[in-house]
């Protein structure tokens, strides 16, 4: 069942921007104060609309809740667009109307091997996976990046999880490589649990090496949405009937089996 969450406006704490120091990556943390938003299943997401948007943008973003504790709730945010931009320029002591959790989080299974594929800004909701996961030993994560590492958590996740492996895309020659990558580690843990979230091609991927091993696996859907509720039916995908279901509600989790997944949503 998808959760509602809670309606809050919430104070900044912090913006501080990822990354080699004197490089503009536009990869951020915000930071939020917490009063009340609830716990949160791993792979749930929060809408979010400060106060600076007035009338133009209209729609809130959409983010992963990267991590949430009773004081604080962290996003990972790159600046790529009107709205990310402005979210990104916000300073301590501005306002942020936010709500959530919202939405469909991944499985956890304490004892089962469990892989974490990642592509770029998708590895935000694998942090708060691995800080709440009861043996995080039994993770691995796979990550592939084009920015460089450091304007990603994955530090902090090396620190966590029992195994991880980080990809650069430099250039259009690097593509096959790391597809072989991922192919070698769906192989691996066809009999475990894997879970992706990322750039849809990325997804794409996934799934059809999941279908090929005959591995259990999920994807995190990454649709444009506008209200976050199922109000909106902005955010549609087509199922494995050829259906339309809601991310925002049904998702953005979803088992690959339940999916189309074609190039367009």
């Amino acid at each position: 069942m998808a959760l509602s969450g809670a309606c809050r406006d919430l104070t900044i704490l912090s913006v501080t921007e990822a990354g080699p120091e004197g490089g503009a990556h536009g990869c951020y943390y915000i930071e939020l104060a917490n009063p009340g938003l609830g716990s949160a299943v791993a792979g749930q997401f929060v809408m979010v609309r400060p106060a600076c948007f007035g009338q133009d943008p209209v729609w809130p973003r959409p983010f992963s809740i990267c991590r949430l504790t009773p004081e604080a709730l962290t996003l990972f945010v790159q600046a790529c667009g009107r709205g990310t931009d402005a979210l990104c320029r916000l300073r301590p002591g501005d306002t942020a109307t936010v709500w959530g959790p919202l939405g469909q989080g991944f499985s956890l299974e304490p004892d089962t091997p469990t892989l974490m594929l990642a592509g770029g800004v998708g590895l935000a909701p694998f942090v708060e996976y691995a800080a709440t996961h009861p043996v995080p030993a039994n993770l691995a994560l796979v990550f592939g990046h084009r920015q460089p590492l450091s304007c990603y958590p994955f530090a902090e996740m090396a620190a966590v999880v029992g195994r991880a492996e980080a990809f650069q895309e430099n250039t259009p020659e690097d593509l096959p490589r790391f597809i072989a990558l991922l192919e070698t580690k769906v192989a691996e843990y066809a009999g475990g649990l894997i879970l992706a979230c990322g750039p849809r091609p990325f997804l794409m991927t996934v799934a059809r090496l999941a279908r090929r091993f005959g591995a259990r696996a999920q994807v995190s859907l990454e649709n444009r949405m506008a209200c976050g509720v199922g109000g909106c039916l902005g955010c549609v995908e087509k199922n494995a009937l050829g259906q339309y279901v809601q991310t925002c509600t049904q998702g953005p989790v979803f088992w690959v089996e339940e999916l189309q997944l074609s190039e367009e949503a």
